[in-house]
């Protein structure tokens, strides 16, 4: 699973080797002040929250989403994996305009970590 760090000025979203094979991406890094939002969600395997065509990347519906999903307007880091709550990470320029995680830290250090920006769901 992956996991987030900030360092500085800077959040990191740290995959392991298997994940950055399947997902065809290495470590996504964001600066704090482009995140927007952050958003827990109970059910990530809707089309309201993932959305557009894989590509690239690996996927097996209601197991494991890993890589770039493509939109008409941009493109959004997907690291999903089984029924687990995910967490949308939204921002104001970068790479991806959306990060859609299961991440391995806990809810509280997520709220911790993010609290400028954290929303409750």
């Amino acid at each position: 699973m992956p996991h987030l760090e900030r360092f500085g000025t800077y959040v990191i979203l740290s995959l392991s080797t298997t994940e950055k094979i399947f997902a065809f991406h290495n470590n996504v890094q964001v600066k704090y002040k482009e995140i927007l939002s952050v958003k827990p969600v109970a059910k990530a395997w809707t089309t309201k929250v993932l959305r557009g065509l894989r590509a690239p990347g690996t996927g097996l519906p209601y197991v494991v989403a890993l890589g770039t999903w493509r939109l008409r307007k941009g493109k959004n880091f997907v690291a999903v994996y089984g029924k687990r709550p995910a967490y949308i990470f939204t921002f104001t320029g970068g790479e991806f305009q959306q990060w859609i995680i299961t991440p391995d830290n806990t809810p509280d250090e997520m709220a911790k970590m993010f609290e400028g920006v954290f929303q409750e769901s």
